[in-house]
């Protein structure tokens, strides 16, 4: 138990020093970016817990621009890749050019050659696009003619998704969907922070970033925030949570005819690393299960496939999490 104590307590004071380098982060971007402090978190979580975010929102909510200044502050490359149904998984990855002057072929390499990667408008191409792209986030590499590439590091994709318009989309599949760490829905901003948009981005002087952080740093910090404590009773907690997914019966929950398949192993190894990447940003060094609730509705939002009767009903994913939460014992 000493020895425990002990770990905890210098966990906490390297916490604290890397907590406050990700606050700084934040308030950089909020230099640029005005509201949207809850996705700017998230996103944030996705760097340190070295995973993916996929934003649902409509157009114009600052989804393109989190990412850019976000880069902006890492001093890190950046590419946004447009899709469409045109596209090809060529123009992802790269391909392989013939030189006619030295009789040789060259790799040109794709814009997925990046720390940070905007996919914006995912659904809106093909599935076999879509695969090269989620092949590349799990792999972290692309193999172009039979040679394999390592993709940089750190290395984020951010995609997104407009939630209303669905004509000319391809559906992401529940398997590949489940690639991304996260899932956030993007809200408008109030009507202060609208004020101050109008405000900030009209005049003849556009807010910039500095580069206060360098791609080092972030792997640094990524490294730390796997070593903090996270105790059996969590990981307990983690299970009876994913496990209330599958089986709600056995957790007193009676929702199971909403609920066509329950989240997957992702799941809680995404709820155990941004566990521990929210207990960072709060300056801890151990996690606790106020971490795991707060995290808990983005990991599993997009992981619990709903039956016909909640489609039926007009209930959402949201509120079958929020009744899981409510009911399964916090440790």
């Amino acid at each position: 138990m000493i020895h425990i104590d002990k770990q905890i307590k210098e966990l906490n004071e390297k916490a604290q020093t890397y907590s406050k380098d990700l606050e700084n982060i934040l308030t950089e971007i909020q230099k640029v970016v005005v509201g949207q402090n809850y996705p700017l978190e998230r996103l944030i979580i996705s760097l340190i817990a070295d995973g993916h975010i996929l934003l649902e929102g409509l157009p114009g909510l600052a989804k393109t621009l989190m990412i850019k200044t976000l880069s902006d502050c890492i001093d890190s490359d950046f590419k946004r890749i447009q899709f469409t149904p045109d596209l090809l998984p060529a123009d992802i990855t790269g391909t392989k050019i013939y030189n006619q002057g030295t009789a040789k072929f060259t790799t040109k390499r794709g814009p997925i050659f990046a720390n940070f990667i905007l996919a914006d408008e995912i659904n809106r191409s093909p599935p076999k696009v879509q695969s090269a792209l989620l092949e590349a986030m799990q792999e972290r590499q692309v193999t172009i003619s039979g040679e394999t590439y390592p993709l940089p590091k750190p290395f984020l994709v951010m995609a997104t998704q407009n939630p209303l318009e669905t004509e000319g989309t391809y559906t992401l599949p529940e398997a590949q969907i489940d690639r991304f760490m996260l899932k956030v829905n993007v809200q408008y901003p109030t009507k202060s922070e609208e004020k101050n948009i109008i405000r900030r981005m009209t005049t003849s002087e556009i807010p910039k970033v500095d580069k206060i952080i360098t791609p080092l740093k972030i792997m640094e910090i990524q490294k730390f925030s796997r070593t903090i404590y996270l105790d059996e009773k969590i990981d307990n907690y983690i299970t009876d949570i994913v496990h209330a997914t599958r089986t709600p019966k056995e957790f007193g929950l009676d929702i199971g005819q909403y609920i066509e398949y329950g989240a997957s192993p992702r799941a809680s190894i995404w709820l155990a690393l941004a566990g521990k990447a929210h207990a960072l940003i709060s300056g801890r060094g151990y996690v606790t299960p106020e971490d795991i609730k707060a995290i808990a509705p983005d990991i599993l939002r997009h992981r619990i496939i709903l039956a016909y009767e909640a489609l039926a009903e007009d209930i959402k994913t949201d509120t079958i999490i929020e009744q899981l939460l409510k009911t399964v014992k916090i440790p």
